[in-house]
């Protein structure tokens, strides 16, 4: 998505900026290291903050070189590349027809196309000037960069290896096979017949002993005290999983019953599942196919999420969305970091990209899809749209995107202090 020509000029000297941007980033540092020690501000906080921008910085300044890319391959004037959004720090590199910025809002970037806001459509090398198919694959190429990102996110997490899960054992029934085998409260299952199972994939432990009723499994457990020993046990049958469906095939955990002989309710002890220290490793073929099925199906639910969003928006406007503003994405990602580390927050960083590319090509302007709709609209029109209609359109989408964020941000700011679900 492209944005408009920040305030300061090209022309500007780069020196003076610059200083001026480097003395105040020391001096925020300072800030933020004082605040730290002197308890002012958890340095947990920090560590988000930074990973939030991190993160959308990356995804976002992709997405913006996506249209950098192919507005050089079209013969695009770009006039100007900015990293964050105005105002302007420093200007990294002014040589040449493009003005390289680097900007004080650390939230992504924008590129400056000659032309993008209908002008100067003589000018053979401006946006405005290009035939419609050019246009949209510039429009297009942000979004098929930020595809591109998830893809390449989560095919660097398959070809290292899926981080593994193991089952937390909260409960064994004393009459199960598991009580049988030696399984205690504690433990942790770690692998079932040797395999060890993806915290990504579509088959947990539980799901994988459920499917083997009736058969001699070898369950790799670790006991509280660090060691690990292999123990042989016999799954309940079908009929005995009928009978009783709440222990599962291995009698662990259980959802609220009723004691059989005093008939007194016995709560819910339900399973956990605890990170291993086992990698999930595919080959490569299989690692690429798995990266680009995670990239698909990463999609489809967002695509599936705006659509109950708006849907949701619609009928209930006064209920928390099923959605996160940035201040819910940001408190999730310092979530996931802190309580299941890096390579969870590394997945969480390609939904996200994934994300990213489904919201900007909604027909909504000032998106991609509402700016490509636009210029559809106006080439099927032969014109008949004008110049001042266009921005206003641009304008007003601008409006409803703002409305909807601080929307979405309340409800954000609510959960944050207990007040939302």
């Amino acid at each position: 998505m492209t944005a408009t020509t920040p305030p300061t000029p090209a022309s500007q000297p780069p020196e003076p900026a610059s200083r001026r941007g480097i003395q105040t980033l020391f001096i925020l540092v300072a800030l933020a290291a004082v605040a730290i020690a002197t308890g002012q501000l958890r340095w947990e906080t920090v560590v988000t903050l930074f990973l939030f921008v991190l993160i959308l910085g990356v995804t976002v300044i992709l997405h913006e070189l996506g249209h950098f890319i192919a507005a050089r391959l079209a013969r695009v004037r770009v006039l100007e590349f900015g990293v964050g959004f105005p105002p302007r720090a420093a200007v990294l590199r002014d040589r040449g027809e493009t003005v390289y910025t680097l900007n004080w809002l650390p939230i992504g970037g924008f590129v400056k196309l000659e032309g993008e806001d209908g002008d100067d459509a003589d000018d053979p090398r401006s946006f405005a000037a290009q035939r419609l198919p050019i246009k949209v694959f510039i429009l297009a190429a942000g979004v098929a960069m930020n595809l591109l990102l998830a893809f390449v996110i989560f095919a660097a997490i398959t070809l290292t290896g899926d981080p593994a899960l193991g089952v937390y054992v909260p409960y064994v029934d004393p009459t199960s096979p598991a009580a049988a085998a030696g399984v205690q409260v504690g433990d942790v299952i770690e692998r079932v017949d040797g395999r060890a199972f993806s915290a990504f994939g579509d088959t947990s432990i539980v799901t994988a002993l459920n499917s083997k009723v009736g058969k001699a499994v070898t369950l790799t457990v670790l006991h509280p005290d660090g060691t690990t020993v292999n123990l042989p046990v016999t799954l309940r049958t079908a009929a005995q999983l009928k009978a009783n469906p709440d222990l599962g095939a291995l009698g662990i955990g259980r959802k609220e019953t009723k004691d059989p002989v005093t008939g007194a309710v016995l709560p819910q002890i339900p399973l956990e599942y605890r990170a291993t220290s086992d990698r999930v490793l595919y080959p490569v073929p299989t690692a690429l196919h798995l990266a680009g099925d995670r990239t698909v199906t990463a999609t489809q639910l967002i695509i599936a999420g705006v659509g109950d969003l708006v849907g949701n928006l619609v009928t209930h406007p006064t209920q928390p969305p099923q959605a996160a503003g940035p201040i819910g994405i940001a408190a999730e990602i310092g979530n996931v970091f802190f309580t299941v580390g890096p390579i969870y927050t590394l997945f969480l960083a390609g939904i996200l990209s994934a994300n990213l590319a489904v919201v900007n090509i909604l027909p909504m302007p000032p998106l991609d899809g509402g700016r490509i709709l636009v210029i559809v609209l106006k080439s099927v029109l032969r014109g008949r749209v004008s110049l001042q209609a266009e921005r206003l359109t641009y304008v007003v989408g601008f409006a409803l995107l703002i409305g909807f964020l601080l929307w979405v941000s309340a409800f954000d700011i609510a959960r944050q202090f207990g007040g939302g679900q």
